[in-house]
């Protein structure tokens, strides 16, 4: 099964790579483009068969080592 963790910064912390990203579109001439927000996507492929069980193992490694939950969130999906 392959899990998707995606984590993104939680609403309120500063993004500077984000903001970096905003100008640069800007600078190339991309107007309106009023905010970026940067994240991270990881792919893993998880030996685990039942969709439950591997949701919940993506779910406690993105707890325990994907995500710092103080200043981000992740959203994790399953698919077969």
């Amino acid at each position: 099964m392959k899990a998707t963790v995606t984590v993104m910064l939680k609403a309120g912390v500063l993004d500077p790579q984000g903001k970096a990203i905003a100008h640069a579109l800007g600078v190339l001439g991309f107007a309106g483009v009023s905010d970026v927000r940067a994240g991270k996507i990881l792919e893993i492929e998880l030996t685990e068969t039942d969709p439950a069980r591997a949701h919940a193992v993506a779910e406690e490694m993105a707890r325990k080592l994907l995500a710092n939950t103080v200043i981000e969130s992740f959203r994790v999906v399953v698919e077969g």
